[in-house]
């Protein structure tokens, strides 16, 4: 009877911690950001919303799991993984990865949609820049004291913009907003795939999820095995609320294809749906929740940046001058609107994410990969593909290099935006059968070595 005591007791520790972190998953997967797309990509795909849900939950919330369990089976992040490329590589690609995820894209949308959700629709005249200097005059004002303030306001706000979300998806599952149409959208899923790319979420987790893992530590999972499983467990729980949350407003999103059949912003589709679902109330509820969610998002990553920057120069530069710069900089880029940041990033995204999801389908591999050159082979391979299509497409560069171009246009897939895919796998083939000699090093060791 004791034996049996202990085991269900240890099951249900081990049941409840996952559940713990499986939502803190959630909520560093879900940023208040991250809202403005669904309801956009089921408006855009109007009566083929499932094939939409499906692919952009595979990109939005799989492959940020995927990069948890790669970033614990190697015990570290995305720099570790990336070093089996090169230093300097490594050294390189995290600087470009952590301003992405910085002032270059991901801080400046929290800005700019808090100015467009919760500003904007009460304050017509008010202005951008000025709303978004104010922003991150706050932002700045908090990187000192977010252990206390900054945690207490997240523990409260994501379980009620998760709660605002469920009530509205709801109401508008039970009275729908509008017909559902047909609006001819053709690639859905490849391109559902590519907005999932939007959310930033896998680049982001490669470089925070040691705080996930750090947490299982924490709660006595020491040994690999064990901090594997419990991440496994905790990732089906964050992915299955992420897929509830963004099918959800896919759905919403898609009954409003054939009242809003033109161009709209992103987040006024946003406000039009929290109000025809749950009136004027609703709308200024999330416009409250987002802001306040959006602000606490832009402290975390604005201190992390700023950290990691301080950390790369030895601290020869101060944690204070990279933060007043990173605050700066996203100023400038969230003057420009949240429909042109996302713009601006499709093509930044189209490099970094295929690198990203590499990197992490070959840690996931293990010793399948059995030489750290084979890895350098694919990477490279996919960046100058990825890049090459960048260049010369129309939403990119859009350079006038017809060779380039048909060479790229020949490849499979290249028409869906994975041009890079095929030349990846035939990269990866070669490469294992080139180098034999294995110098991996194997990272799967216990959190106490």
């Amino acid at each position: 009877m004791i034996i049996k005591y202990e085991i269900y007791s240890i099951m249900k520790k081990s049941t409840n911690d996952a559940i713990v972190v499986g939502f803190a998953l959630f909520s560093m997967f879900f940023g208040a950001g991250n809202l403005i797309f669904p309801p956009f990509l089921g408006k855009t795909v109007g009566t083929h919303y499932l094939i939409a849900v499906f692919a952009f939950v595979l990109t939005a919330a799989g492959l940020p799991l995927m990069g948890v369990l790669a970033c614990a089976k190697c015990n570290g992040i995305f720099p570790d993984m990336a070093a089996r490329v090169g230093k300097k590589f490594s050294v390189i690609s995290s600087i470009i990865l952590v301003i992405a995820i910085g002032p270059l894209l991901a801080v400046p949308r929290t800005a700019s949609t808090t100015f467009e959700l919760s500003i904007r629709p009460f304050f017509p005249g008010a202005s951008r820049l000025v709303s978004v200097t104010i922003y991150f005059i706050i932002t700045y004002a908090l990187l000192y004291n977010q252990s206390s303030i900054v945690d207490t306001i997240g523990k409260i706000l994501t379980p009620g913009l998760l709660v605002l979300l469920i009530v509205m998806i709801v109401k508008g599952i039970v009275s729908p907003m509008g017909n559902v149409i047909d609006t001819n959208a053709t690639g859905v899923f490849p391109m559902s795939f590519v907005q999932g790319y939007q959310t930033m979420d896998a680049m982001t987790v490669t470089i925070l999820s040691s705080l996930i893992l750090g947490s299982f530590r924490d709660k006595g999972y020491k040994t690999y095995n064990d901090i594997l499983k419990m991440t496994s467990k905790a990732g089906v729980i964050a992915v299955g609320g992420l897929a509830i949350i963004y099918g959800g407003l896919t759905v919403l999103g898609s009954q409003l294809s054939g009242i809003f059949p033109g161009k709209i912003e992103r987040t006024e589709l946003v406000v039009e749906i929290s109000r025809r679902t749950l009136g004027n109330f609703g709308a200024v509820a999330l416009a409250i929740v987002v802001a306040l969610a959006c602000l606490t998002t832009a402290i975390g990553i604005t201190a992390a940046s700023a950290q990691y920057f301080t950390k790369l120069s030895n601290y020869k530069i101060p944690y204070k001058v990279n933060a007043a710069v990173l605050s700066f900089a996203s100023i400038i880029v969230a003057s420009m609107g949240v429909d042109n940041i996302v713009a601006f990033a499709d093509p930044i995204l189209q490099v970094l994410y295929p690198i990203t999801m590499i990197f992490i389908i070959t840690t996931l591999m293990g010793k399948l990969i059995p030489d750290n050159r084979i890895v350098a082979l694919t990477i490279y391979v996919v960046l100058i593909v990825s890049f090459s299509s960048v260049v010369v497409s129309p939403t990119g560069i859009n350079a006038d290099i017809p060779a380039l171009k048909a060479f790229l246009d020949a490849l499979p897939l290249s028409s869906a935006g994975f041009a890079w895919l095929v030349p990846a796998i035939i990269a990866l083939i070669v490469g294992k059968m080139i180098f034999k000699r294995n110098d991996l090093v194997d990272h799967s060791v216990t959190a106490e070595e």
